[in-house]
């Protein structure tokens, strides 16, 4: 059987590791990896396909940049060409980006089934882009494979049930490999100028990304709060950031921030794993502060997972400003350790046994719980 995976984002390259290597398992499996481009920075893509041990993307599509009608339509056109000359028996997409939406639409329209890992997320806002993809994503494929029980839930609801198979979560894989070559890694980190920067003992782990926060008010909030914290906070910058932490740092002349280039995900986790507390917009960031039991700050009004707010582990923002982030920062998490919503780290192996039921024509959903 030929599989054809898609990935396009950061993330998607961290499941699509520990995926493939459960695929490669099975001989019976054939494997073509598509690169959308959507990253295009080293450090926002080639790097994860090193650290982790991936082989290299067989197509790399190039697409990146433009409004979100303009990347689905390239990527679709570009994706077009390659589902022809491959002519695979699945096509796997991960998560919510453009790309998963670009890629659930093309294969379905030319007739081939759809395996959507991580569905059935839902945040009710539908304001956010992510939320669009995920949803048509889910609502076309043959095989979702829900992260928790939570997820499952909302899927039959919307009658999907029979598509449908609680699989776990791929970044706890991914969290429960890595995290102990994170905890020994010696790391130096290179400034937003190259230089080589000294991370300090103590420190805050900042990321910020998403288009909701991509404007000068929301950056300059941000940075207000953090210049007010008792350690420094480290910030990876992402390269749509740079403008925006540039003018704030320099309005407010901001000292407690160390800005430092995007990083690689061992890195990341390094980061996460030595800091005091998270605050974030990112999806996956939230869930692997989770895994380690950082209190987490979300700069959003909603969360990748309601999961995460359990025990106030993790605090929405409805506005970004300095007073709710430095309010939020204050308010402590309470731990369950019987509450393991994200599954045991198995669903790679939980997500091919889909798979293979879904080609023996048995029922998909036989092992959900």
């Amino acid at each position: 059987m030929k599989l054809l995976t898609i990935v396009g984002a950061r993330p998607q390259f961290i499941k699509e590791a520990l995926l493939s290597a459960e695929i490669t398992k099975q001989k019976e499996y054939i494997e073509t990896l598509v690169h959308i481009g959507q990253h295009y920075d080293e450090n926002m893509s080639d790097v994860f396909f090193r650290e982790l041990n991936m082989k290299e993307p067989d197509y790399n599509l190039g697409v990146s940049g433009g409004s979100h009608a303009s990347m689905t339509a390239r990527i679709m056109e570009a994706l077009e060409a390659v589902l022809e000359r491959e002519n695979p028996d699945l096509a796997l997409v991960f998560g919510d980006t453009n790309s998963t939406l670009a890629g659930a639409l093309t294969a379905v329209k030319m007739h081939i089934p759809l395996c959507h890992v991580e569905s059935g997320v839902r945040t009710g806002f539908l304001t956010n882009p992510e939320e669009i993809n995920r949803l048509c994503a889910d609502h076309i494929a043959s095989i979702n494979c829900a992260v928790t029980p939570k997820g499952l839930e909302n899927l039959k609801r919307e009658n999907l049930g029979r598509s449908s198979v609680l699989c776990g979560d791929l970044m706890l894989d991914a969290y429960k490999k890595y995290a102990p070559f994170s905890k020994n890694k010696s790391l130096s980190f290179l400034g937003l100028d190259n230089n080589e920067v000294t991370l300090p003992t103590n420190y805050y782990y900042l990321t910020c990304h998403r288009e909701e926060n991509s404007n000068l008010k929301a950056v300059s909030e941000i940075l207000l709060a953090m210049e007010e914290l008792d350690y420094p906070a480290v910030y990876p910058v992402h390269p749509r950031m740079i403008q925006f932490v540039r003018t704030a740092s320099d309005d407010y002349k901001l000292s407690n921030t160390l800005l430092i280039q995007p990083t690689g995900y061992i890195e990341s986790l390094c980061l996460m794993e030595g800091s005091a507390k998270v605050i974030t917009d990112s999806g996956g960031i939230q869930r692997e502060a989770f895994f380690a039991e950082k209190k987490c700050v979300t700069l959003l009004p909603f969360s990748a997972s309601e999961e995460l707010l359990s025990g106030n582990r993790n605090t929405l923002l409805e506005t970004i400003t300095k007073d709710s982030i430095l309010s939020a920062l204050q308010q402590p998490q309470t731990i369950n350790p019987s509450f393991t919503p994200f599954g045991k780290g198995e669903a790679a192996k939980e997500i091919v046994d889909a798979i293979g039921r879904f080609f023996s024509g048995k029922e998909i959903t036989c092992n959900s719980h």
